[in-house]
């Protein structure tokens, strides 16, 4: 029995999740699903630690335990340093001083969690795009429960699939090499369509999304209350657009219904923004960015390349932000860097790029008088502590199975795929729980 319906936000169809549903089989434009619970107050599980203390609003049929969960706190230096007093930040990553305690360093971890949670039991092989930080989190979480999965990425991502334990069989890892996020997600979606192996669907899956949503959640337990603002980097935004839904999720179960809703404050890499570019008509055109290899590697936070994000999709990018009275602005590296070091000298711990990117938009923001400095502000570092967490514990690098090219068709890459492992083997193999 599942808590929650899926509801269409175009035609309004409501149906029984079967834990792997993507969208709406109605004849319409395209539309992101949405979930629809049947506990409509807000009461975090006090009983229960992590992540799934929000189970009520997650569309989960299982837990597992040891999952992380975003830590909200009060930084005391940087409130001084920005003279914002109501300024809390959404930690996503390794902090055990500060209660941080995501594996991978990334806000991705709540994604893996929900998603895996959300789907039947011996489910077909979960076929994963990603930039990197997905991966590593799907890496992590599939391998601790040998959850069947095949992770396509793009080389620069490689580097990010640093682990605590070695990948289980029932995980298998493709680099695509000379390529991008946009290439590893076309090349997931051809493999998907095979039988025995599913699409995990990036922001369509209301796991996804929902998983990412508990930053507000979070939020509103340690606050009691929605912040004005919300700071985020994003490359598909499938976070703004989840903190966006957590955020009507808590107003409607609070005695103000009618209260603002958090404004979304995105963020983008100077070289690469085809969100902010699109941003900028106030309309639901978009046209994708092309695949200029040489701007991607100039960018200083690749895991914010997305060339086509679900800007134009109805209760897409375009809609939360319309919706929230958002904005989005464009950083450069050297404003990139500097966030970093200033948020490293004062709190003792690493940035990832994006967060960096996130806290580079917050500093500027609140340097030309563009939000009050009495305002209630949530920045969400989607990622931290890499760097604390390889002194803390001995990291292992994830070595590829299979590298691959996609030189204008993806058929012989396919091939290769397909033969790297048999979908009956990969059950057999996810059937031995560690």
């Amino acid at each position: 029995m599942r808590h929650y319906s899926l509801v269409c936000p175009v035609c309004g169809l409501k149906q029984v999740d079967d834990g792997l549903t993507l969208s709406c089989a109605s004849d319409h434009a395209p539309a992101l699903l949405q979930t629809e619970y049947e506990a409509r107050t807000f009461e975090p599980l006090q009983d229960v630690d992590g992540i799934f203390r929000y189970r009520p609003w997650l569309p989960v049929v299982r837990t597992f335990a040891g999952a992380g969960r975003t830590t909200v706190l009060r930084s005391e230096r940087l409130c001084r340093f920005l003279g914002m007093p109501g300024l809390r930040v959404a930690f996503n990553g390794y902090w055990p001083e500060r209660g941080g305690f995501l594996e991978t360093g990334t806000f991705k971890e709540l994604e893996a969690y929900t998603v895996l949670g959300r789907m039947p039991e011996n489910a077909p092989v979960l076929v994963v795009a990603s930039a990197g930080n997905t991966a590593a989190a799907f890496a992590a979480v599939c391998s601790r429960y040998a959850v069947p999965c095949l992770l396509i990425i793009p080389e620069t991502g490689l580097d990010r699939l640093k682990l605590r334990e070695d990948l289980h069989p029932a995980v298998r890892l493709v680099v695509v090499e000379d390529a991008d996020y946009a290439d590893a997600i076309a090349l997931s979606e051809e493999a998907a369509k095979w039988p025995g192996f599913v699409l995990e669907g990036g922001v369509r899956n209301v796991a996804r999304r929902d998983g990412l949503g508990t930053v507000m959640y979070a939020a509103a337990e340690e606050t009691g209350e929605l912040p004005e603002y919300y700071f985020q980097a994003v490359g598909s935004a499938a976070g703004a657009i989840a903190v966006h839904e957590a955020a009507k999720r808590v107003r409607e179960a609070t005695s103000a219904p009618a209260a603002a809703l958090p404004r979304l404050m995105l963020s983008q890499n100077a070289g690469f923004a085809p969100i902010h570019r699109a941003w900028q008509g106030r309309t639901r055109a978009f046209t994708p960015t092309g695949g200029d290899q040489n701007a991607l590697r100039e960018v200083f936070a690749d895991e914010l390349t997305n060339r086509r994000p679900p800007y134009a999709v109805h209760a897409g990018v375009f809609d939360v932000l319309t919706e929230s009275g958002g904005d989005v602005v464009t950083v450069d590296r050297e404003a990139a860097v500097a966030a970093r070091q200033v948020f490293g000298d004062l709190e003792s711990i690493d940035l990832e790029p994006a967060a960096a990117v996130a806290a580079a938009s917050l500093f500027t923001a609140v340097a030309e008088g563009r939000i009050p400095r009495d305002a209630s502000v949530l920045l969400n570092v989607t990622g931290g502590g890499r760097a604390r967490m390889a002194r803390d514990h001995a990291m292992r690098q994830a070595e590829p199975h299979l590298r691959v090219r996609v030189d204008g068709s993806h058929d012989a890459a396919l091939d290769s795929i397909r033969g790297l492992f048999d979908a009956a083997d990969a059950h057999a193999m996810g059937s031995e729980r560690r």
